[in-house]
């Protein structure tokens, strides 16, 4: 996008001033693989994320790595990231079969496969809602602030710029990103929300917020339970059991057949995992 008149800047305090108004010139999606041990990125910069364009970058990347090696890949919860082909790529590059479409006919039972530590590559998911966990995140950060936040009047320009800050990182910037935050404390935090939320306002949810709100809390009781203590686990079951009127008259307003059934899975799965947690406590 381009500006429609030149940024100003004022005298006396040297602010920069931008138009408000733009000109949308085009738009792009950016791939990127982070190696964490070095900070160095592969970037790749395509007109879309569609599926096809995503197997054709991922398997660039692959050859851009020693053969034989165990490659792990650290995902964000993107369809496109547990697609049927996505597993046939993974198979044909860790030399090992993939289960037929059918055996692999739910985003769950792929990306379960996608992680399995019985093959040369490995995905591990962020968990939902925590795309942020994935270390690439900090250097699309870095990138916002250093080519994102210019006017850009042609896609090429744009395409040079991301090309050109990343052949800089690569070659005299590139580090290995550390975490200052251990993350104790936030599962509870992230349950207590979501049990706030169902007490105060869960007219206002759609069913895409809904739906990733109860994949989240799946996650959490299968991977983080003993995080969260025994009373928020018994007042989210309450508050689920209480309102599956309310979260199917949200379901049915919705128009999307796919929508509708994941949205309805991803209930019964809490579900089902919030009366086995009851019965054991």
């Amino acid at each position: 996008m381009h500006r429609l008149t030149p940024d100003l800047q004022t005298e006396e305090i040297k602010m920069r001033l931008e138009e408000f108004e733009y000109i949308r010139n085009g738009t792009m999606d950016v791939f990127a693989f982070l190696r964490f041990k070095t900070g160095k990125v592969f970037v790749e910069c395509r007109s879309d994320h569609k599926i096809p364009t995503l197997l054709e970058v991922f398997e660039k990347h692959l050859h851009t790595l020693p053969l034989n090696k165990p490659l792990h890949y650290v995902m964000d919860n993107l369809a496109s990231h547990s697609s049927y082909e996505l597993c046939q790529l993974v198979a044909k590059y860790s030399d090992t079969n993939c289960p037929s479409e059918q055996e692999l006919n739910r985003v769950e039972k792929r990306r379960q496969w996608l992680q399995g530590e019985d093959k040369r590559i490995i995905f591990h998911f962020t968990p939902f809602h925590g795309s942020w966990l994935n270390m690439v995140e900090i250097w699309f950060g870095i990138l916002n602030q250093k080519c994102l936040t210019e006017s850009y009047r042609a896609t090429e320009s744009i395409y040079n710029a991301i090309y050109g800050f990343a052949d800089l990182w690569n070659s005299l910037l590139a580090h290995p990103f550390k975490w200052n935050y251990d993350g104790k404390g936030l599962q509870q935090k992230v349950v207590n929300r979501f049990i706030k939320m169902l007490d105060n306002s869960l007219e206002k949810m759609n069913i895409k917020f809904m739906t990733k709100q109860f994949l989240l809390m799946q996650n959490l009781i299968k991977d983080y339970q003993t995080e969260i203590n025994s009373e928020s686990w018994i007042k989210l079951h309450e508050l689920i059991c209480s309102n599956h009127e309310k979260f199917n008259s949200i379901i049915i307003k919705d128009s999307g057949p796919k929508r509708m059934d994941n949205a309805r899975i991803a209930l019964n799965d809490l579900t089902d995992s919030l009366n086995a947690f009851k019965k054991a406590a």
